[in-house]
């Protein structure tokens, strides 16, 4: 799969799912705010536990009641004259308009409800009913499956986002703020993986995971420095780290952001690309927040608990872990569209899953496998200093992408 190059095209820009929306931010500088009401020693307010209890899915309740409301099931997305249908709570979109809007040619068996969609290069398989879709010969997973509305097949909101923006992205596209602007972050955790007698995934023509993770590292941190954030390196040289230490350190930096720069490998050497992870959603936040609310100290600025309730705190934990998977989707998500404009390579996605590193942080965490060293061409460009410093201005890029879009959010929602 090789991105269009017009570099217009490639500008990044917030999509209308989350520039329509206001999307309240609960990061612990924030809930600090809403616990300035314990500050009484005495008993806890009744106001406090409801303000407590508000947490991002009853706002989504909320909005989506709302939207119910006034507009039936069937929705037309702000600014774009494709349409959006509730089912089962999840959003799906007419798959022809989608084509007919990006130029992607489909071609439809009604027989076996299958659509083939190409242009250039690139071609999507899939069919009504699988939660599996075929993107140039990769099967990727889906959470909810194609499906059939109104006699037309309709895609859900994340094959959208996670693949067809990705894979045909909007030509011509308006740049909406500049492309320059400083990165609103102050300190970044960058964890470079493995290390030491731990080489990690090793190529045919012997490249080292370990090596290739910790030069992108460097190369990430120098970036992030001429842009004023502080970075933290879990590892600045060839050693062993455990992923216990590795967690610790990103819990105690006090760090906006933990990323984590791995290189895949694969069985089948045909395999090529980049892809983002997130904590899998089947990691239970209650169960993250009961235990942290035993080992650790929210430290809130400004807010003073009139308990010592550990069912209270596992209560903020808890807000502060679902808080911080929304915020990686975010990023996973800014990381890939900015690499598709540097760099020519297949775009994998967005994937949850259950590494242990990303269990243990509580801050917004991903993993990125930058490529697979198991891949012939992959693995000749990833010993490259050039790739891997496109590489490095790719996620920064992205970085700057998320930092830019969080902080409209909160113009937004203050």
């Amino acid at each position: 799969m090789k991105p269009e190059r017009n570099r217009k095209g490639c500008s990044l820009q917030i999509l209308p799912c989350r520039s329509c929306k206001v999307k309240i931010n609960y990061k612990a500088k924030h809930v600090a705010a809403s616990m300035r009401l314990l500050k009484d020693g005495g008993s806890i307010p009744p106001t406090s536990t409801i303000q407590l209890m508000f947490t991002r899915k009853i706002y989504i309740l909320y909005f989506t009641l709302l939207a119910l409301l006034f507009s039936g099931c069937a929705t037309v997305a702000p600014r774009s004259t494709i349409p959006a249908y509730s089912i089962n709570g999840v959003t799906y979109y007419p798959l022809v308009s989608l084509c007919d809007l990006r130029g992607v040619d489909i071609k439809y068996d009604t027989l076996i409800h299958t659509a083939y969609l190409s242009k250039d290069t690139k071609r999507v398989n899939l069919r009504a009913g699988d939660e599996l879709v075929l993107v140039n010969d990769n099967i990727m997973h889906l959470n909810s499956p194609i499906d059939i509305y109104q006699g037309t097949i309709v895609v859900p909101r994340q094959f959208k986002e996670q693949i067809f923006d990705i894979l045909f992205p909007q030509a011509n596209s308006a740049q909406r703020r500049p492309a320059k602007e400083k990165i609103k972050l102050s300190k970044i955790v960058v964890d470079a993986g493995h290390g030491g007698n731990d080489p990690g995934a090793i190529g045919k023509n012997s490249l080292r995971e370990k090596d290739v993770n910790l030069d992108i590292a460097r190369r990430l941190s120098d970036l992030l420095r001429a842009e004023g954030v502080h970075t933290v390196l879990t590892r600045s040289s060839d050693r062993f780290i455990p992923l216990s230490t590795r967690v610790n350190i990103a819990n105690k930096s006090g760090a906006d952001l933990f990323i984590s720069i791995h290189s895949n490998a694969n069985r089948s050497r045909s395999l090529s690309g980049f892809e983002v992870y997130y904590v899998a959603p089947s990691i239970s936040d209650s169960k993250r927040a009961s235990m942290t609310a035993k080992i650790a100290s929210l430290r809130l600025k400004n807010a003073v608990f009139a308990s010592n309730s550990q069912d209270l705190q596992a209560i903020i934990w808890d807000m502060i872990y679902t808080n911080s998977r929304a915020e990686s989707i975010d990023l996973a998500h800014s990381l890939c569209k900015a690499v598709v404009c540097s760099i020519d390579t297949n775009i994998l996605g967005v994937k949850g899953a259950r590494f242990q590193v990303l269990k243990g942080v509580r801050t917004p965490g991903i993993l990125i496998e930058v490529g697979f060293v198991s891949n012939l061409n992959e693995e000749k460009l990833l010993r490259s200093g050039a790739y891997r410093q496109k590489l490095a201005e790719g996620i920064l890029e992205g970085i700057r992408d998320y930092s830019q879009d969080m902080d409209l959010v909160e113009v937004v929602a203050r």
